[in-house]
Formats: C-alpha cells, structure tokens, sequence
C-alpha cells in the first residue's frame, strides 16, 4: 500500500508535504531550536513535564529538528526513557510521520541501553503506522546492538523476526546481518551463518564485499574471492581493497602489491582506502619511512591523502617512538587543509599512557578542548588512568565535567576508574555529585562503584545521601521483560529484552 508521508503542520491543522529545504534557506536560529529542545529533555524528569514545556517553548518540531536533537541526545549519553517519550509524543500528531534516521537513531539509543522491549514495541508499532520507514539500516542498528549481548543464535533469531516487520525481506537484509556478525561477532561465526542462509537469498557484490572485509587470513579470504568469481560476481575496488587489507595485515606486501598491479591492469584506480592499507602494511613490517613515501606515490596516481592515510602514517612513527617524525607529519596534514581528528590525538595519547606521561597527555587534552575536537572513549580512558596512577583529582574532575557537559567519552567506562579514584582520596562529596550527574544521564552506574561510595557514606554516617543514592538506583530497576503477549507475537528469545 502506498503511504502518502507528511512531516509538517501548518497553523491551521493542515498537513504539508515533507520538503528539504537546501541550507542557504535554513533559519538562523535551527541549532538554537535544537539546543532548546535537548536542553528540555535533559532537565525535565516526568512525561507530563517533558510535554508541557515543549508546548511551552513555543518550537515548532519539524523532521529536520527531531533529527538533530536524537542525533544530539545519541552522542550526549541522554536518558533513554524520556528520549521515546519525546519520540513517542512527537510522533502521535496527526499526520506527521518520524523519518527513517530518527526511528533508527532512537532504536539505537534504547538498544545501547538494552532497553530491547521497547525497541520491538518500537518497530510494531511502526510497522502498523509507516512500515516503509523500517529499512535494511534499521535490521542492522537493532541487530547491532542485540549482538552486543546475546549470542549468535539469538542474534539469527531476532534477524528472521524481521521478516513480518520490513517491507522488503531481502539480500539487503541479509548483508545487515552478516555485517553484524563480522562486527560484532567473529567471521567464522558470520562465514557459518552465510553459509547456512545463503540459499535463501540472492548472494550480491555488497555481501563478498562485506564477508571478505573483515578476514584476519588470507587464506580465508582467497577462498571467498574465488568462490564469488565463480558465482559470476564481478570484483570491483572495494573487494580489492579487502585483499589489499588482509594482505598488508598478514605482512604479506609482496601479494598487496600484486593486486595493486591487478586492479590497474583491470582499469580499475587505486583509492586513498588502497593506499591507507598499504602504509599500514608498510608499519607493521617496520618500514614506517617507506610507508611515508607513499603519502607522496599516491598522489602521481591522482589520488591525494585524506586525515586518515595521514593517521595511519603517524601511527608507524608513533609505534617506532620517533615522535619527532609524527609531529613532523601533523604538521605537513594541517598544512594541507586536513584537520587533526580524534584518532590523531589517540595516537599520542596512547604513546603518553605507555610512558606514563601525565605532563604531556594533559597539554595535548586541553589543546584538543581549544580546538573544539573532542576526545574518543579510548583517549578519555588513558587519560583518567593517568589522573587515577597520579592521583590527580582536579584533572580528573575536569575531564568528567566536559564529559558531562559536551557529551564524549563513555560514562560507563570513565566512572568506574573516577570513583575508584575519589574514594580512595576520600573524596566522597565529590563522587556523588559525579554519581547523581550520571543518573541523570539516563546512564546506570555499575554495582562495584555504588558499593564503594555505599561503604563510605555508611562509614561517614550520610544515611540521608545515600539514600537518596539508593532511591535514584532503583530507577533502572529489574531487567525489563517483555509483555507475554509481544513475546507471542515475535517469538523472540525473553534473553534479548532484559537489562542483563
């Protein structure tokens, strides 16, 4: 059935066609909008709060801004319960239909969250309002997620419950999964599962492309090039690109360089993925200046370094500790337009932790908070190592408030080793101000952590704080079950629905 869409509303309760509007007509005031409407979501703690004070705030709630302010609330950490309440109430409005990168970003904020009841009461009832919204994107953020904590079985299980959920069942369907398994999973348990379904699908270029992608051997990988060649399957510069990698990982440069001479020979040009293989390759086998020389190669083939060749020659020269060499090529990155990005400053900070450089990791972060580049998970765990082993409670502090405030880094990880460090300073005020600002998160501390500050506060005689601590834990409650009649109605493992 074909469903007319409509995303806006006008005054007069007439519903308008969805229109992209090109950027040089956007208002000036769109990210002021979305910051308002964040801004409510992370203040407001009821669903009746939430809906008055959008109405309230007088913005009118369009596809494009529900859009940024998921994306926002996705990489803020924000809470996930009020986040569908907010998806839930702006998309009850009549004749407004969620577009498919906000229903998918909401099913990934309550997966992160293993909030998977919701998820699947999400897609029904979506599958029942607009069921074109449900995409091959959509298979692969849920199964993404469930993989995550349920085993490869229950992942398969969950991956067939789409068939009644999406409108087109497909080969695109399939890949989603096989790509979640190669992620998420292990290849041997994603070459199983191809195996085992391929027969009902249609194998394409995009499945040996994700199946060749993620091998370790080459050997495995030689034996699904061949069998797509004779399937009739065309190669084309992302199978390639595939052997180039696996080649360069295996140290096997000699056979990367082949298919190098392969591809040109078939007309088809190397890319800067190609090429980024190669320096890596060129690393691993301790050639890091031969590997720089291809910075240069490249570009007589047309084809011109982006951050991420760059990245991948810094961090040879990062791993041979010639960090002279390294900052010599940031430099030559920033002088050609290129921006340094969070994997740049990683690989520094990896070279600071192993070296126990707590004087150069802390200049390094607060140069990226000046240029407004915010750090990775991995580098914000370095650097609160580093705060932990020094026992620097005031950098610590800062680096968790810019967490908070600007939404990096996984709470989760960081909090742990913060609390292990304010409670052995004795820092207890401290730690449970950082412990209520992750409740309001919408992010559930672990138990290790509760129990330290618990101990303190009993020993400090705080009954009240921690009671006050105890009342906000139990808003994450028991693991959360599905209704036995959605069970009934997707026949879906109880193990995926539970905040295990």
């Amino acid at each position: 059935m074909l469903v007319r869409r409509f995303s806006l509303k006008s005054p007069l309760n007439c519903a308008l066609p969805s229109t992209v509007i090109p950027h040089c007509f956007s208002s000036s005031n769109g990210n002021d909008d979305v910051q308002k409407v964040f801004g409510i979501l992370s203040s407001t703690s009821t669903p009746e709060h939430l809906k008055q004070s959008l109405k309230s705030s007088g913005v009118f709630l369009s596809n494009e801004l529900i859009d940024q302010v998921l994306k926002r609330v996705r990489f803020s950490h924000g809470n996930p319960s009020q986040t569908l309440e907010f998806f839930r109430y702006t998309g009850r409005r009549k004749g407004f239909y969620h577009t498919a990168f906000s229903l998918d970003t909401m099913l990934y904020i309550l997966g992160r969250s293993r909030m998977f009841g919701h998820v699947w009461d999400l897609l029904i009832e979506c599958r029942r309002k607009d069921q074109t919204a449900i995409t091959a994107r959509t298979v692969m953020v849920v199964l993404g997620r469930v993989a995550k904590v349920c085993s490869v079985r229950q992942t398969v299980d969950s991956f067939r419950k789409f068939k009644k959920l999406v409108a087109e069942f497909d080969t695109n369907c399939f890949n989603a999964l096989l790509r979640t398994l190669c992620q998420e999973k292990s290849m041997t348990d994603a070459r199983n599962v191809y195996h085992s379904l391929k027969h009902q699908f249609r194998p394409n270029l995009q499945t040996f492309n994700i199946l060749l992608s993620g091998w370790k051997t080459p050997e495995d990988a030689e034996g699904f090039f061949k069998e797509m060649k004779e399937m009739g399957v065309t190669p084309d510069v992302v199978t390639y690109n595939s052997l180039v990698d696996v080649y360069c990982k295996g140290r096997e440069i000699e056979k990367a360089y082949k298919v190098l001479d392969e591809m040109r020979d078939r007309d088809l040009s190397p890319d800067v993925i190609t090429y980024t293989c190669i320096i890596g390759g060129l690393g691993l086998i301790g050639q890091p200046d031969k590997a720089r020389d291809v910075l240069k190669e490249m570009k007589e083939y047309g084809c011109y370094p982006d951050a991420a060749a760059y990245n991948a020659a810094i961090r040879n020269f990062c791993i041979a500790k010639r960090l002279g060499d390294a900052y010599g090529l940031v430099e030559e990155m920033v002088s050609k337009g290129l921006s340094r990005n969070a994997t740049t400053y990683n690989l520094f900070f990896r070279v600071f932790y192993w070296s126990n450089d707590l004087h150069n990791s802390w200049i390094m972060y607060n140069r990226m908070m000046v240029e407004g580049c915010l750090p990775n998970t991995q580098s914000c765990m370095f650097l609160i190592r580093l705060f932990r082993k020094y026992e620097k409670v005031d950098m610590a502090l800062q680096l968790w408030g810019n967490m908070v405030e600007k939404g990096f880094g996984s709470y989760t990880l960081v909090s742990d080793v913060l609390f292990d460090l304010l409670c052995d300073m004795g820092k207890l005020e401290e730690a449970e101000k950082c412990f209520l600002e992750m409740i309001e998160k919408g992010q559930k501390p672990s138990n290790v952590s509760f129990r330290r500050i618990k101990v303190l506060m009993e020993l400090a005689n705080r009954h009240e704080a921690l009671e006050n601590l105890t009342q906000k834990m139990s808003i994450f409650g028991r693991p959360l079950q599905l209704h036995q009649s959605l069970v009934s109605q997707t026949e879906t493992p109880d193990s995926l629905f539970t905040n295990s």
